[in-house]
């Protein structure tokens, strides 16, 4: 009752194409839902981030209320998960407003990149206030998790550029496509 030799190779070649298909199927997932799985990972990444340089006792709500009420540019970490989220939020709404043609051309890709330069030269500036007030020779030094946080936000809010450029270019190959008027 076994297989002969050619049943077996036309079982193996159809569970290739299966697994071809279903990799094909989650990349094409991801590419089209890229916004939203950014915007996951910009709201969560640059909190966890913060959340891990800080030791287990200023995670309550006081604490984090005496971050903000001791704010300082030049060494309060708080602000860089606040941007990020904000950003998100903003991206995110625009986004669920829009549909093609807006897509496209129009608020999607200038809000985002309006929101994303912001907040890059907001984070390039406090890095440099950041990193220059942390001398080695006070004692304190910037942490890995600290450099982290800044590295994750930058490259985070040009991921948000590079998303919206892709996707309003997608949106535009489809309304040619289709053959629709982008000015009507």
């Amino acid at each position: 009752m076994g297989f002969s030799k050619e049943e077996k190779s036309r079982r193996i070649w159809r569970v290739l194409k299966t697994v071809f298909f279903l990799i094909t199927l989650a990349i094409s997932f991801l590419v089209f839902s890229a916004p939203v799985f950014l915007v996951l990972a910009d709201a969560l990444l640059p909190s966890a981030l913060l959340s891990a340089s800080l030791s287990p006792s200023y995670l309550s709500l006081q604490s984090l209320s005496s971050h903000f009420d001791n704010y300082d540019f030049r060494s309060s970490l708080i602000d860089i998960p606040l941007i990020s989220i904000i950003r998100s939020a903003v991206i995110i709404v625009v986004y669920s407003f829009c549909d093609g043609p807006k897509l496209s051309r129009g608020p999607y890709l200038g809000i985002t990149m309006i929101c994303s330069i912001s907040s890059l030269v907001f984070v390039s500036i406090k890095a440099s206030f950041v990193f220059s007030s942390r001398i080695p020779k006070e004692g304190t030094y910037v942490t890995a998790t600290e450099t982290a946080l800044f590295i994750s936000s930058l490259a985070l809010a040009i991921a948000h550029m590079i998303v919206a450029y892709r996707t309003s270019c997608r949106e535009r190959r489809k309304l040619l496509v289709y053959k629709i008027d982008i000015e009507a």
